[in-house]
């Protein structure tokens, strides 16, 4: 019996024996089959998770950010216990203790899923496990995933610290409304630091991992806030906060930005615009667009907000004015259906729905609105984020109308989307009614910068960034038309030529492969014989085409390519009058380069780019061709109160002489010429107009001695805006309403002259050399160069009259020979021969064609 007894109990511990060893051996087949080819987690070691990149202003504030997901990477160090604490007792409570897996866990839920028979199915992943899932496996709810993730596990709480796994799951886990990782989620739903967290708020957070997409704060706000009483509760059972504290964080309403509660972070960026949208695209091209967006780049942009908000309202003042002038209605193109209008409830979604412009804040705020009711003397309107209460009212009355077409019935309908704006009393501020506004159909750029550093200060690419994100200053290829034409006398100023040179303005025709083009002046008369910087002052076309002709528009081209205002620019005659199209940005660039003396300059957004570690990756001071080089900084004999001399390391495109006579030509296009009515500062200004055939574009470029900004407007597909449309009267206004702002803020002074300049005083329509005494409106005092300067002719004498109109005109045909001398006959009969080019020496007294 007693035998029998132990051979009974000895089978038994065989059979348990044998069992144990095949279940070991089954389980250890299976963690070596899964094992074998798992993914390295050695890279967890160095993680980079994808971040926000952001965009700063030269004041230090966050103006715009940018990512695939929304995530702001913070160091275990700076994570308060209070968050860690949470997510601890929410999603592991014996994570501290545990070595990648808890078989506590696993075997509960194992329990719970056979009695529900399947119906409840739960997680026990450890955090450790959710890292492995997140980092290196797929989310699928399936036991091949499980094995590896113990594996996984195991192998990662071997070879990092807890708080270095801490680390990567609350920076990396996504908490809802495109939030990855506790920082960025703080600030989504209560606008908040970490640190600024209290209990009931850190437990929110802990609650969102279960179901991010689901747990929505108003939506789910009744479960949400279980889920969020169960973490607090778990927090006290674990020692992390007193019993006094569970029971009143636990009483605590659900608080959050989705809820109103909190003002949302988004409103403290202002809206974008089309200078950060640049800066997307430049660093996007140059980094690579997934670098960037996920990158965490710190961004320092030589935006000035305050000038970039004046260059705004600049250039939509022109644009608003001029369409309004056209006295047509157009609206919004979008409307609310019927039957949305019906509760004030239902039409506010729908207008909230409707993407319209937002970022309009033009004299004060635009505001969408729907028409309510369309009535013979006014409309009814619903504005949004206005309640039908106000005391302001919700009526435009019919007054504000005039100034298009049509009554009331003929321009609206009930339903149509709207935007208003409130008018007051310039006097005393007092609300006066609503009035209509409308985003017009022409369009137009804007572009200030440093003529010394190339920093832009303000950049606008259209009326609103909203209604169109197509930036006109930097993507809109345009024809700059008479605003190139400083380029031609450029050359010419270079080749020899000075302010007083003799060019005859009269009719011309040149031979084309399509025929004989007759250019001709914008009042479509004839001038004679005329000093260059009365040429350029008053834009005379036919001056210009002549002097292309003699310098070469080979040489003509090679300027305009030297100073980047294009890569490859066409060789024919047309171009010499701004026939080529360019862009905004590459025309401002190059006139920096006049202002600044005749010193290379390169635009740019961005000062510099930092990574994520804050190392910098891009400086544009120190990039070629921008350094600054401090002379005498080693200079033990340096007088006290005397600070070290910096220079440009730049390259110089042009003489220094001939950027100034050039300047001081411009600046009588400012004071005499085509901008003399709408350009007027307190500080020395110099400029050019540009007006392109039929008034497709107009242009205005200008500068003083540390800031150049210009403006185009025209339509985007190019019409004619009208015969009164000119740069001076259209774009004048916009560079003087924002360079009145700029030279209060960054000064301004004379145009600095070079010291091989020697100042004769001419009359600006003859030419011809005056006394050093002599004063008027007629006289200006005129650079020369020290060089050959005994064989300068001032003047036109021999040259009498004008040039008649009608009879055989000079044929310049382009493909001839260059070099041959030609006569010309005046009006009196007297002839004149013209030389092939303005060498001092061999230029007659008959002035040049």
């Amino acid at each position: 019996m007693t035998r029998f007894i132990f051979s009974f109990f000895g089978a038994i511990f065989s059979i348990v024996t044998m069992g144990t060893m095949m279940v070991a051996l089954t389980i250890g087949a299976i963690f070596w089959m899964y094992g074998r080819d798992l993914p390295s987690h050695e890279h967890l070691a160095q993680y980079t998770p994808p971040t926000i990149s952001r965009i700063y202003s030269t004041q230090g504030q966050v103006i715009d950010e940018f990512a695939q997901e929304r995530r702001l990477f913070t160091p275990a160090e700076e994570i308060p216990e209070l968050i860690k604490h949470a997510f601890v007792s929410a999603e592991d409570k014996n994570f501290y203790s545990h070595q990648g897996y808890d078989l506590r866990g696993i075997a509960s839920a194992g329990v719970e899923a056979i009695r529900s028979r399947g119906g409840s199915v739960r997680g026990a992943s450890t955090i450790t496990q959710q890292v492995m899932k997140n980092f290196l496996l797929s989310g699928d709810r399936k036991m091949e995933r499980k094995i590896k993730e113990i594996i996984l596990a195991t192998r990662v709480e071997e070879a990092l610290s807890k708080e270095k796994i801490l680390e990567l799951y609350l920076n990396e886990i996504f908490l809802g409304q495109n939030a990855y990782g506790v920082t960025a989620a703080a600030q989504v739903y209560f606008n908040k630091t970490l640190s600024e967290l209290v209990p009931h708020e850190a437990a929110f957070l802990a609650s969102l991992p279960k179901a991010p997409s689901d747990f929505h704060p108003v939506r789910r706000k009744e479960r949400v806030t279980n889920r969020r009483n169960f973490v607090l509760k778990e927090m006290y059972e674990n020692g992390y906060i007193t019993y006094e504290t569970y029971q009143s964080e636990r009483l605590l309403p659900l608080l959050s930005v989705q809820n109103g509660d909190y003002t949302p972070y988004g409103r403290s960026l202002p809206p974008r615009d089309y200078f950060t949208d640049e800066i997307r695209r430049q660093l996007s091209r140059n980094f690579g667009e997934d670098q960037f967006f996920s990158g965490g780049y710190s961004v320092r942009a030589t935006l000035d907000p305050e000038m970039q908000v004046e260059a705004a309202h600049s250039l939509q003042r022109a644009l608003e004015q001029y369409d309004r002038g056209l006295g047509r209605w157009n609206g919004t193109g979008k409307t609310i259906a019927a039957d949305k209008l019906t509760s004030e409830e239902a039409w506010r979604e729908a207008l909230s729905n409707t993407r319209v412009t937002r970022d309009v804040d033009l004299v004060s705020k635009w505001y969408p609105a729907v028409v309510l009711d369309v009535r013979e003397n006014e409309l009814q309107v619903g504005i949004e984020g206005i309640d039908q209460n106000d005391p302001r009212g919700n009526i435009v009355p019919r007054k504000d109308t005039s100034w298009f077409k049509g009554n009331l019935f003929d321009n609206f309908e009930r339903g149509d989307v709207i935007h208003l704006r409130e008018m007051r009393d310039d006097d005393n501020g007092n609300f006066i009614r609503w009035t209509l506004r409308q985003v017009p159909k022409v369009q137009g750029g804007f572009m200030a910068m440093d003529v010394n550093t190339g920093r832009v200060i303000a950049m606008q690419g259209g009326f609103s960034y909203q209604n169109s994100v197509f930036n006109r200053a930097t993507q809109a290829q345009r024809q700059p038309g008479s605003s190139f034409k400083p380029f031609v006398y450029a050359a010419a100023l270079d080749s020899g030529y000075t302010p007083a040179t003799i060019v005859v303005d009269a009719p011309i025709e040149i031979d084309t492969p399509y025929g004989v083009w007759r250019p001709q002046n914008a009042s479509h008369k004839f001038y004679g014989p005329t000093p260059l910087r009365t040429g350029i002052e008053q834009s005379r076309n036919l001056m210009t085409i002549r002097l292309a002709q003699e310098v070469g528009m080979d040489v003509v081209a090679s300027y305009a390519e030297k100073f980047g205002m294009y890569e490859s620019m066409g060789r024919v005659l047309a171009n010499a009058l701004g026939a080529d199209e360019t862009t905004l940005y590459q025309v401002v660039a190059a006139y920096a380069m006049f202002a600044n003396g005749g010193e290379r300059v390169q635009p740019t957004l961005i000062d510099r780019v930092q990574d994520r570690y804050g190392t910098t990756i891009f400086s544009h001071d120190a990039a070629p061709g921008n350094k600054r080089v401090c002379v005498n900084c080693d200079d033990p004999n340096l007088r006290e109160g005397r600070s070290p001399r910096i220079e440009n390391d730049r390259e110089r495109v042009m003489d220094p002489v001939t950027a100034y006579q050039l300047t001081s030509m411009m600046q009588g296009v400012v004071e005499r010429g085509t901008a003399r009515k709408t350009v007027k500062l307190s500080v020395p200004t110099a400029g050019k107009t540009g007006t392109t055939n039929d008034a497709k574009d107009v242009w205005f470029v200008g500068f003083t001695s540390n800031i150049v900004a210009g403006c185009y407007i025209g339509y985007d597909t190019p019409r004619s805006m009208g015969r009164g449309a000119s740069g001076g009267g259209m774009c004048g206004p916009v560079f003087t309403r924002f360079m009145r702002k700029a030279t209060a803020k960054y000064g301004g002074g004379k145009f600095r002259a070079p010291e091989d300049c020697t100042f004769i005083k001419i009359d600006r329509f003859s030419g011809a050399r005056v006394g050093s005494d002599a004063s008027g409106p007629n006289v200006v005092s005129e650079c020369f160069r020290d060089d050959g300067f005994s064989t300068i002719v001032f003047g036109g004498q021999g040259l009498t009259g004008s040039f008649a109109v009608s009879g055989s005109f000079d044929l310049i045909r382009p493909n001839e020979a260059a070099g041959k001398a030609r006569e010309v006959t005046t009006s009196t009969g007297k002839k004149a021969v013209v030389g092939p080019k303005a060498g001092f020496g061999t230029l007659s007294s008959g002035g040049l064609f």
